[in-house]
């Protein structure tokens, strides 16, 4: 009976001295906030309704340009990281006394909260696709999208034929980007087409439909001679430190072709051409005929030569019967 009871005790003894610990709960993957200057940001979710934003122009990355992401609420001392796709991370804004510009920053940043729960970074970008951010916490990624929308105009283009025929329709097209390249629809830019001592100028605005987005075709019609100047010019943005320079003026000639003339021309050449064959082809019978009759008249040498071997191999066969000891050789 005693050692059943000490047995009891020693088992309830290692009973009470186990501790078991609860499973450890999941890191804390926190808050993420977007704003774009103070004010929640809408969108950003799906690829199809990104964040808008506009591209820095100004070449200054401001409360205005980018989207801030605050993440807030995760566990002390988690490590936040971002990695953007078609789009910049930047630490901070700029400042009066730190310039954060178009060049500034990077595709992927990393934020250790030490011993703080948030993290702050801001994401700007300079293209008109859309680009996406991806931000990892506590084991957790979160994509959001972000898309820029284009600046003032910057520069112009212009495309048109370097020759033409007189009298056919020819298409011009202009094409406006702002400072960063991108296609920009609704744009404004002239054309001056001067021919003949005229002059037409036209106002085109750049078409905002995907397919055609930043540009605009003009049809002109050629005249019968001379050339055609083209002037396409635009009111663009002012020159910005560190971006690329405004281009408001570009031009092209078109050279008018004289299609009769060419074509007269070509028709003289062909007929040089031929009279030059039908010349060599008379040359070439000519010489075929010369040649026939070469040909007949060694055959009839032949046919001599033949007879006068066949006599004198005859003679021969009888004069060295008669005189052995001086014989003579057959023709071959």
């Amino acid at each position: 009976m005693k050692s059943f009871r000490k047995i009891s005790l020693i088992i309830a003894a290692a009973v009470a001295s186990t501790v078991i610990l609860p499973p450890a709960a999941n890191a804390n993957a926190g808050t993420i906030t977007l704003t774009v200057a103070g004010s929640a940001a809408t969108g950003g979710t799906v690829v199809t309704t990104p964040v808008a934003l506009p591209v820095p122009a100004d070449n200054s990355i401001d409360a205005a340009d980018a989207l801030k992401i605050a993440v807030t609420g995760v566990d002390t001392g988690t490590v936040v990281s971002a990695v953007a796709v078609n789009a910049t991370i930047v630490p901070a804004l700029a400042t009066t006394a730190t310039a954060v510009t178009a060049s500034s920053g990077t595709s992927n940043l990393s934020i250790a909260t030490g011993t703080g729960n948030s993290a702050d970074f801001y994401v700007y970008t300079k293209s008109t696709a859309v680009g996406s951010v991806s931000i990892t916490r506590a084991g957790t990624t979160t994509v959001y999208c972000v898309q820029g929308t284009a600046g003032a105009l910057n520069s112009i283009t212009l495309t048109a034929p370097a020759t033409a025929a007189a009298g056919t329709a020819q298409v011009l097209k202009v094409a406006g980007y702002d400072v960063f390249g991108n296609l920009k629809g609704g744009a404004t830019i002239n054309t001056l087409v001067s021919s003949s001592g005229a002059a037409v100028s036209t106002a085109l605005v750049t078409d905002t439909a995907t397919a055609t987005n930043g540009t605009k075709e003009q049809t002109i019609t050629i005249p019968a001679s001379g050339t055609v100047t083209v002037v396409a010019y635009a009111t663009v943005a002012a020159a910005v430190t560190g971006l690329a320079a405004p281009v408001g003026s570009v031009s092209a000639t078109i050279s008018v072709r004289d299609m009769s003339g060419e074509l007269a021309a070509a028709t003289a050449t062909i007929a040089g051409l031929r009279a030059e064959l039908a010349a060599e082809k008379a040359a070439r019978a000519a010489a075929d005929s010369a040649t026939a009759t070469l040909k007949a008249e060694k055959a009839a040498l032949e046919v001599v030569i033949a007879d006068l071997k066949s006599k004198f191999n005859a003679l021969a066969k009888r004069w060295n019967a008669k005189f052995p000891k001086l014989r003579v050789n057959w023709i071959k």
